[in-house]
């Protein structure tokens, strides 16, 4: 039975039992016991059938749960003659399977198509036209059409002068890189630069991008699905509770004895307090941007020690931005960025974008560009205000102007240079980077204090790279240069050391997410793929929101211990006053349900949990001034 069926017959086997009991109760009153009695029976039977079921299902999993004590105090209640104290039970039980099937429901989505721009469709070359054909139709051999903005559908090679392609769904690389022909070319690569033809070298099946969705639906069925926190107490309370109503029958003669304390140990302080504390924190850490799949995920995220980071989009911003403006000739460092953002308003390349966006944002007006010409990869010659204006590569500029010009700054790993000439001179050069959030060292901060111990960098950049945009964040290890299946056993190795938690947020993060113990997306910006493949989506674009989901799972995971502590000593407390004679069956089923609303009303404080918030400032939050590669304003002059 799928999901939704199960959780059909869970809503279906509640009402039942809702209706069983009152309507039982007032035939009783209306003095027709006996239809009473068949009422209850109606009533529990269909609970206790399903609870077998589930019994037996478990059983056949080498799982022991305290189910058992469910069926057994039904069973006896049911033998001897205790109808009542039957129905009680069944509505305590469904009530309780209804709740934690909810906990699932509300945050889980079944996984839809994996991703939204997994191509469907290819453009192919044949005789002279162009025909549009499904992805399977794709044979080695054939000539494909890549538009700018689509993705490269199988793994290819590249046959026209050049392309410029957005990797960083598939490498974590924030710019896009130029390829010249001959280049092999990806599967799931973006085109960010001017239409090309690539000749298919691997079916679609075969490619990178369908090995890469291979790898997320294997690693999530390798994954088992987390036991409730209720069962790793089941084996010793099912023996105590066994033994006691054994114990009560044997001396006693009286098997009635023997139902109340089965009755009253129904493990509902177990089984309704856990779910219940859970989804609170689930609700709790939705409204503060973190949405977490299931109370599972959020009782193994509570016990997560080891996180693994992935670097673009989830340390840095996973954006090219402008982090410094070197003059050449004295011109200002605003009009240096208003002459290349208003050339770069003729193309819709990544790096131009940024900085037509960096100029919005200080506020320069930017002039209309006349006769523009773009070189794809290469750069845009064009006119603005009357003035000859080339931006682009500082090898392509100098070539334009025909002159050597000043040589380029030194970049740190990872930056990528944009030269300016202006009338026939080099102007100076922008230093473009992806570099980290802000606050991020705040961030690593406030995630210790949280309980986690190993904090690890996974990603497919360079390592030079890696290193030096990380330096003094004090992370326990870098793993650079990664492949998507590399991330997945670095994961799967680190297991070793306890519950294993992944961040990312692009494609080839995904199978990774799918494989740790909890995987977390940066769904506001991330890529579908990784939000559908992990446990907790981050709904805005802040990793802090990650500490304040620790805090709320932890919070909600020592509410839940509380209230099971408290439950089961209640409930032990009852079940030694059955075992001696002074509770009935109904009566002990009464003092369980009393027991239960105590314990849920603790478990519903979850709600109210007020987390720190590890956004405050600490190492590498503002910039340079403790040996940061890269500065966070802009300079006026040759060194920003």
């Amino acid at each position: 039975m799928d999901r939704s069926g199960r959780d059909r017959l869970k809503t279906g086997l509640l009402l039942i039992a809702l209706v069983a009991l009152p309507g039982g109760i007032v035939l009783h009153v209306a003095g027709l016991p006996a239809f009473a009695q068949a009422v209850w029976l109606c009533g529990a039977v269909p609970v206790l059938v399903a609870l077998v079921v589930e019994i037996l299902v478990s059983l056949r999993r080498g799982e022991v749960g305290l189910d058992i004590v469910a069926a057994l105090s039904m069973s006896a209640a049911m033998i001897f003659g205790e109808t009542l104290a039957a129905a009680v039970v069944a509505l305590m039980y469904s009530g309780g399977t209804f709740l934690e099937s909810f906990a699932e429901g509300r945050a889980r989505r079944e996984m839809r198509d994996l991703l939204a721009r997994v191509p469907r469709t290819a453009t192919r070359h044949r005789d002279g036209g162009l025909e549009d054909v499904p992805l399977d139709d794709i044979t080695p051999g054939d000539r494909l059409l890549i538009r700018q903005g689509d993705v490269v559908p199988v793994d290819s090679t590249l046959v026209s002068t050049a392309a410029f392609l957005d990797l960083s769904a598939l490498t974590g690389e924030s710019l896009p890189v130029r390829i010249e022909s001959g280049s092999d070319v990806m599967s799931g690569a973006t085109n960010a630069g001017a239409v090309f033809d690539v000749i298919a070298t691997h079916p679609a099946k075969d490619s990178t991008y369908a090995g890469i969705v291979r790898l997320v639906e294997e690693a999530q069925r390798s994954r088992a699905p987390m036991a409730r926190l209720a069962d790793r107490w089941s084996l010793g309370f099912l023996a105590v509770t066994v033994a006691l109503a054994t114990a009560a029958w044997w001396f006693t003669g009286d098997p009635i004895r023997a139902v109340a304390v089965l009755v009253i140990a129904t493990p509902c302080p177990l089984i309704l307090a856990v779910p219940v504390a859970l989804v609170a924190g689930v609700s709790r850490a939705a409204r503060s941007g973190v949405l977490v799949k299931g109370s599972g995920p959020l009782e193994a995220m509570a016990r997560t020690r080891t996180l693994i980071l992935d670097k673009t989009g989830t340390l840095t911003d996973g954006r090219p931005g402008i982090v410094a403006i070197h003059s050449d000739h004295g011109m200002e460092a605003n009009d240096i960025l208003r002459l290349a953002a208003a050339l770069d308003q003729g193309t819709k390349h990544p790096v131009a974008t940024a900085i037509v966006a960096a100029a919005r944002a200080r506020g320069l007006s930017l002039p209309v560009p006349r006769h523009v010409t773009e070189h794809p990869g290469e750069g845009l010659e064009g006119e603005i205000e009357g003035r000859a204006v080339v931006v682009g590569g500082h090898d392509f500029v100098c070539g334009r102007i025909g002159a050597g010009g000043t040589p380029p700054p030194a970049l740190a790993p990872g930056a990528v240079l944009v030269a300016l000439a202006v009338d026939g001179r080099l102007a100076g050069h922008l230093v473009m980077a992806d570099p980290l959030r802000p606050g991020i060292g705040g961030v690593i901060a406030g995630l210790r204090r949280q309980g986690i111990e190993r904090i690890l960098l996974a990603t497919g950049d360079r390592r030079e790279v890696a290193e030096r945009v990380t330096e003094g964040l004090g992370l326990d290890g870098i793993r650079a240069g990664l492949t998507p299946d590399q991330k997945v056993l670095l994961v799967l190795t680190e297991h070793k050391r306890g519950p294993v938690m992944m961040v990312g947020d692009g494609v080839n993060d995904a199978p990774a997410l799918a494989a740790a113990d909890i995987g977390v997306a940066m769904g506001a910006r991330g890529a579908a793929a990784s939000a559908e493949a992990a446990d907790v989506v981050l709904l805005v674009d802040r990793i802090d929101r990650l500490g304040l989901g620790l805090a709320i799972a932890r919070g909600a995971r020592r509410i839940a211990l509380e209230s099971v502590v408290a439950g089961i000593g209640l409930s032990v407390l009852g079940m030694v006053a059955a075992a001696l004679g002074y509770l009935t069956p109904v009566k002990g089923a009464l003092i369980q349900e009393a027991i239960d609303v105590a314990v849920i009303l603790n478990a519903l404080r979850a709600l109210r949990l007020v987390p720190e918030d590890i956004s405050a400032a600490g190492p590498r939050d503002n910039g340079p001034a403790d040996g940061g590669p890269f500065p966070t304003g802009l300079s006026q002059g040759t060194q920003a």
